[in-house]
């Protein structure tokens, strides 16, 4: 197929069924992708199917349709969950893609009776229980919830006619490889595969060549390359300097939306607190999140009301927003492969977008892997400076810092006495510093240890007068000290 051809395709000359098409018109969709137009009609054949293409692409309708016109000989609408059996499974790596398919599932749906459903962690298990015994024909699931259902009995795949494997080098990255060999086990031979995926690694090759049956192979991209409309650009900066710097580029761009990635949960916190402080709308989602926080940042960040998204590559993957206009890489990530899914996130449906990497030194070895990956160089870019000035995003922060110690110096000296009381002087009168270390107990000058000198080196001439003598000492036993021992009983003539 030509490039002309494929540019001139509609979806109402692919061949589906009107009540899919009728979906489609309502949601607007008439000019498919080219991983649609390739994959449809060979998914439509039956045919197992190997899809390489750019996240942001259109995989998910590439398998969804040619799958939903191939249950519509069983679509019913009946009420017993027998006629309702898991008919399509559909696997994904993160709880946020298993939604998001989920909705284009069902919009691509609205016009049959099919029962779509998907299950994930991180919430309760018995929502999930419910609406599998009222029967499901197309089930979303994350490895691990999936195979807590099956050890529950509560989910039959035996009756499986398509298994979709989604973001299938992801999988592998998270070590969900036994548990998706586990699931498969469960599915019957017979069945069509269709296996996705942003990044082709001989690992995912040796994956799809074990699961697949003679496949088609649709590949709309040079393996591992990110979207050509992402304008891709590294700062180079000290570690130190990155949240200064990001700052800055926030405010300099003003941009509705933009997607910052960090490297740790840990970091993704205190980053996103930063922010805020700064004023800046920001919420940071990641596993350590509930389902419902991170439903509500994502829901909020796509509706305008957040400006900042701090995620972590887990999170990241089921982040779908139209026209995004920038990524961030805050910290580059370890595997050269998840920068294209990173910087995948923006430069969608044919809107541009762009993607900025802070870089430390630390970090060349794994710019250079990435560039390795792209058989290119990323064009640099100034450090963005907050103050226009020489070092303006560190001196932002500093200066904060400087101000504070004022106010602390001069909230001391407004104390007055109490400040006075509650430091040590010197002999002249002078302020002895907290932060001193405390003297020793050896006089340098003498070399005298001043425990080693008996008791009656330290008393006036007055107490050695008044005190009673030292008590005569066995051989070993310690001296007791002057101030320790019983002083003489008053004259009571003198009282």
């Amino acid at each position: 197929m030509t490039d002309t051809e494929i540019n001139d395709a509609r979806f109402d000359a692919l061949g589906l069924d009107p009540l899919i098409q009728r979906a489609l018109d309502e949601l607007g969709y008439t000019a498919p992708t080219p991983i649609q137009v390739k994959a449809v009609p060979a998914a439509l054949q039956g045919r197992d199917i190997v899809g390489i293409a750019q996240t942001g692409t259109g995989k998910t309708a590439a398998f969804s349709l040619p799958i939903l016109q191939r249950m519509l000989p069983h679509a019913n609408t009946s009420a017993s969950p027998a006629r309702h059996p898991v008919r399509a499974l559909i696997l994904t790596p993160t709880r946020e893609l298993a939604l998001q398919v989920e909705e284009s599932i069902r919009n691509f749906s609205r016009n049959t009776p099919f029962r779509i459903l998907a299950i994930y962690g991180g919430v309760p298990m018995d929502p999930q229980v419910q609406a599998l015994r009222k029967g499901v024909e197309i089930l979303v699931a994350t490895p691990g919830r999936l195979l807590d259902h099956l050890k529950s009995k509560l989910v039959n795949l035996g009756t499986v006619h398509h298994l979709v494997l989604d973001e299938a080098d992801r999988m592998l990255d998270m070590g969900f490889i036994d548990d998706i060999r586990s699931i498969v086990a469960k599915v019957p031979a017979q069945r069509q595969t269709l296996f996705f995926s942003a990044t082709f690694s001989p690992e995912i090759r040796k994956l799809a060549d074990s699961l697949l049956t003679d496949p088609v192979t649709v590949e709309v991209a040079r393996r591992n390359s990110p979207a050509d409309l992402v304008n891709q650009q590294v700062v180079e900066i000290d570690a130190e300097r990155k949240r200064g710097a990001l700052l800055a580029l926030i405010r300099e761009r003003q941009l509705p939306q933009i997607l910052v990635f960090c490297g740790t949960k840990i970091g993704a916190n205190r980053l996103t607190q930063y922010l805020v402080r700064e004023g800046v709308q920001a919420a940071a989602i990641h596993s350590d999140k509930t389902q419902g926080e991170r439903i509500k940042a994502l829901d909020a960040f796509k509706a305008g009301e957040l400006n900042v998204l701090v995620a972590t590559d887990v999170a990241a993957r089921g982040i779908d927003i139209e026209q995004l206009p920038m990524v961030i890489n805050f910290d580059l990530p370890g595997a050269a492969e998840d920068y294209v899914h990173r910087i995948g996130r923006t430069g969608r449906a044919g809107c541009p977008g762009e993607a900025v990497s802070f870089v430390s030194p630390e970090e060349s070895r794994n710019l250079a892997d990435i560039e390795n990956l792209l058989k290119k160089p990323i064009a640099r870019m100034a450090a963005p400076r907050l103050g226009g000035g020489p070092g303006g995003s560190e001196r932002s922060s500093e200066g904060r810092r400087e101000r504070g110690d004022e106010r602390s110096r001069d909230t001391d000296g407004a104390s007055g006495e109490r400040s006075a009381e509650r430091s040590p002087r010197r002999a002249g009168g002078d302020r002895v510093p907290r932060d001193l270390p405390l003297p020793s107990l050896r006089d340098p000058a003498t070399e005298i240890d001043p425990m080693a000198l008996p008791a009656s080196a330290f008393q006036t001439p007055e107490q050695r007068r008044t005190l009673p003598p030292a008590p005569t000492r066995r051989r070993g036993q310690a001296e007791v000290p002057a101030l320790l021992r019983p002083m003489p009983k008053a004259d009571p003539a003198v009282s």
